[in-house]
């Protein structure tokens, strides 16, 4: 159990509560509900009458897309609109300090995955800062593309959007998929073995945490396969689901119930009150030894709000010299937080 994947599955919540006062040039993110207004692209949608009263992005480019076929002039905003989005989101970049996917990084290994639905650059920056720590990191998948990853299809590679493949040429943009209800998952090589990895990681995690995604109408493809992997609840009385939002608890519960055996669920507000926060880089072995084992653990060893990077090398260091000794063997990581 303890050796069994961490997989962290993160929606637009989780990137808007890595930069909540902005990024580096103090340029916010914004969740779906409200993109439109943030970004200032109410000209756009002005050159056709929405019908939805929805201010959320999903609903409003999946009326676009389904009057696309007959209105040529919806066809043209949705466009006009992808156009914008791809080139406001690829311009982020993370502030100096630590953000909360610089913990979220670092707070896992190379047995576990994190499955991100957002566009924007975020999840990869923190990644590649990580790797002056240890390459010991999570797998990165992205379910519906990222504007700062590329693809060599002839390669099977998959690296960071500007840089070269092994045979020298440089890596195409995988697809972007927008809001539409019936998504193809199988239309871009890279997305379909981001799906692959996340399922094959589903079947075998030990513990799954959901981190500002809300499951939204436009997702129910996706939510349905993750289902498919994750199987029967009847079959997950060990495993343990953890849930970071700001809804109300009864609102993502009933999101979550088909994923959920019983009480094995935590919900927060806050990274820092999850496994992940308080134990991180060995979360099975904390659950397992928490619920199974019935021991104490002290959580106050683990990363807290406003760490500097300096604090984080601290934190983690006897952790990482631990993976370093036992690498290649089967042997369990040690859980210092008992």
């Amino acid at each position: 159990m303890k050796q069994r994947p961490h997989v962290v599955i993160l929606g637009a919540g989780a990137s808007c509560a890595a930069i909540p006062n902005g990024d580096k040039y103090g340029k916010k993110i914004s969740a779906m509900s409200g993109f439109i207004e943030r970004l200032g692209l109410g000209h756009i949608l002005n050159k056709v009458s929405i019908h939805t009263q929805s201010d959320n992005l999903e609903d409003i480019y999946m009326e676009l897309d389904e009057r696309s076929a007959t209105e040529p002039m919806c066809l043209e905003v949705k466009s006009e609109l992808e156009v914008i989005i791809n080139k406001f989101m690829s311009d982020y970049k993370l502030p100096s300090e630590p953000t909360i996917y610089d913990f979220l990084i670092l707070s896992l290994t190379q047995k576990d995955l994190i499955a991100t639905f957002n566009w924007d650059p975020l999840l990869v920056q923190a990644f590649q800062r990580a790797l002056s720590y240890t390459k010991n990191l999570p797998n990165l998948v992205f379910l519906h593309g990222n504007v700062a990853v590329g693809y060599c299809e002839e390669d099977n590679a998959i690296g960071y959007i500007g840089s070269k493949c092994k045979c020298n040429k440089p890596l195409k943009p995988i697809k972007l998929l927008y809001p539409v209800k019936q998504k193809d998952y199988n239309s871009d090589i890279a997305i379909q073995k981001s799906w692959k990895s996340l399922n094959n990681a589903l079947e075998k995690a030990y513990m799954v945490t959901i981190f500002g995604y809300s499951a939204p109408a436009s997702d129910i493809a996706a939510i349905e396969m993750m289902k498919q992997a994750w199987g029967s609840i009847d079959t997950r009385s060990l495993e343990e689901i953890e849930i970071i939002d700001i809804r109300d608890e009864d609102d993502v519960l009933d999101s979550w119930n088909n994923f959920i055996h019983t009480h094995h669920y935590k919900y927060a507000t806050n990274f820092f009150d999850t496994t992940l926060g308080m134990f991180p880089r060995r979360t099975c072995e904390a659950t397992f030894d928490r619920t199974m084992n019935c021991e104490w653990l002290d959580s106050t060893k683990g990363f807290r709000e406003n760490m500097s990077f300096e604090d984080i090398d601290i934190a983690i260091k006897e952790l990482l010299i631990d993976e370093i000794s036992k690498k290649g063997t089967i042997e369990i990581l040690n859980n210092p937080y008992k």
